[in-house]
């Protein structure tokens, strides 16, 4: 059975929850992992509500923003670009001592803050 929409979105807040919780730990590059998942689950759920259809299963958000056709302002598309590259990288680490240099605290907490501008703005498109 298909996810509508609003159950997408609560798992996307629920994701975004979680990135907080595990940069309070120090976990930062699990962080940067579970906004990249949260601002999945957002734009699954509005591939949703726009194109009536399940969602692939994919983890490429540029893939999801064409496919739904819509274009996020400037700043909202280059962060996007950012976090959709730094996806491989948190998902799969070949390295963990150099994903804890790459994404340190300070880098995290701007990329979170970033991904919680991201997620509103996707809300708004519903």
């Amino acid at each position: 059975m298909a996810q509508p929409p609003e159950e997408w979105l609560r798992q996307a807040d629920y994701d975004m929850d979680t990135a907080d919780y595990m940069f309070s730990g120090g976990r930062y590059f699990y962080a940067v992992f579970m906004c990249h998942l949260s601002i999945e689950k957002a734009l699954k759920g509005l591939y949703r509500k726009k194109l009536r259809q399940e969602p692939p299963r994919v983890h490429n958000l540029i893939y999801l923003l064409n496919e739904i056709g819509i274009k996020p302002p400037e700043a909202i598309g280059r962060f996007i670009v950012k976090l959709n590259e730094a996806s491989v990288a948190t998902r799969y680490p070949e390295e963990i001592r150099k994903l804890q240099k790459d994404f340190t605290q300070g880098i995290v907490k701007g990329i979170l803050s970033e991904g919680r501008k991201a997620l509103e703005w996707i809300k708004k498109q519903l």
